[in-house]
């Protein structure tokens, strides 16, 4: 009996952190960058449901070298970065994002990472997003 109650307790505190409000800031911390850096500033679709995705996918904006600021929007399935590009681009971003499970609009998720995301973080690969133009 403790366990079926243990079980459902962990079950509803991932189901809640799911559903969580996604308009929480980012939780990484920004790579350096140097204070003479010529930064840009972009905005592209990333695929996506919740907070958790939300952190994950600015934890892999983030921890690309160069990049100063990752903000993913869940409700318009995009993501604005400002980063340094004399230390990266914006197809770096892109990879290090698909690289973590998550389609973006120029890189398809990697496969094997895509299964480990939690169950309600795994998306409609056919979800709309945010296309830049």
């Amino acid at each position: 009996m403790k366990n079926a109650i243990l079980s459902m307790l962990m079950v509803t505190a991932l189901v809640t952190s799911c559903k969580n409000n996604a308009k929480e800031g980012s939780t990484s911390e920004p790579s350096e960058v140097s204070t003479t850096a010529e930064l840009t500033s972009i905005s592209f679709g990333v695929r996506g449901n919740c907070s958790m995705c939300k952190s994950t996918i600015e934890k892999a904006a983030i921890g690309v070298d160069g990049v100063a600021e990752a903000d993913w929007n869940v409700d318009q399935k995009k993501i604005d970065v400002t980063f340094d590009t004399s230390k990266t681009s914006d197809m770096a971003i892109h990879n290090a994002i698909a690289a973590s499970g998550y389609d973006t609009e120029k890189v398809q998720a990697n496969t094997n990472a895509y299964d480990e995301i939690p169950m309600c973080c795994q998306y409609d690969h056919n979800m709309e997003m945010s296309i830049t133009k």
